[in-house]
């Protein structure tokens, strides 16, 4: 059946075209397929389908259109209620437009908005602990990498060819040789970790001089 219908609908939209061309008529034509639910539509090169639609309601004396614009005031008179409304609960959360309210309406107001505040404390801690808990598994991250190099350095001054350098004056002369090998001198400096984040504490971390 969508075979035939797809041949019959090509052949009727050709004839459309030839009263156009041929007869200078005004052809439009819209077909829908039941099977597919597709929409099919032919109007001619001179004009378009409302402009059919507005000749046919002149030709005939009825009116297509007035009961669909009644439909579309009618909502739009609703959306506007709707807006209205909503735009007036919102000047009374924020304390306006009071005077017409009775004390239940009130007090009923009053509850509304202490659910929302709890509504809005609440969303605020949440997006507070997840950045907390951001914060502390970098913290970690930065941790175990101190750690691992420290680890490093000290299987490094365990091999014979690095050493530890006490004197600061030393820095200068830090290449030795021993057993005919290069000993390279470090000197490591200490590493202050204060965990006291709230008062602006932090990592300080100081040179490892050659």
């Amino acid at each position: 059946r969508q075979v035939t219908y797809s041949k019959r609908r090509h052949g009727i939209f050709k004839k459309a075209q030839e009263l156009t061309v041929l007869c200078d008529a005004k052809v439009s034509i819209i077909m829908i397929s039941i099977g597919s639910n597709k929409c099919h539509e032919y109007t001619s090169s001179s004009t378009s389908t409302k402009s059919i639609y507005d000749q046919y309601q002149k030709a005939s004396g009825i009116d297509l259109w007035s009961s669909h614009y009644e439909k579309m005031q009618d909502s739009l008179r609703k959306l506007k209620d709707t807006n209205n409304r909503l735009r007036k609960q919102m000047r009374q959360r924020m304390g306006e437009d009071l005077d017409d309210l009775r004390f239940d309406q009130i007090v009923a107001l009053i509850a509304k908005t202490i659910s929302s505040i709890t509504n809005i404390r609440e969303r605020k801690f949440h997006v507070i602990k997840t950045q907390t808990q951001t914060y502390g598994k970098k913290v970690r991250n930065l941790e175990e990498i101190q750690r691992n190099l420290l680890l490093d350095l000290e299987a490094k001054c365990e091999d014979p060819q690095y050493g530890m350098v006490d004197n600061e004056e030393d820095y200068e002369a830090a290449v030795a040789f021993a057993n005919g090998e290069n000993l390279h001198g470090f000197r490591l400096q200490c590493i202050h970790h204060n965990h006291n984040l709230n008062h602006g504490g932090g990592y300080e971390f100081h040179d490892l001089r050659l």
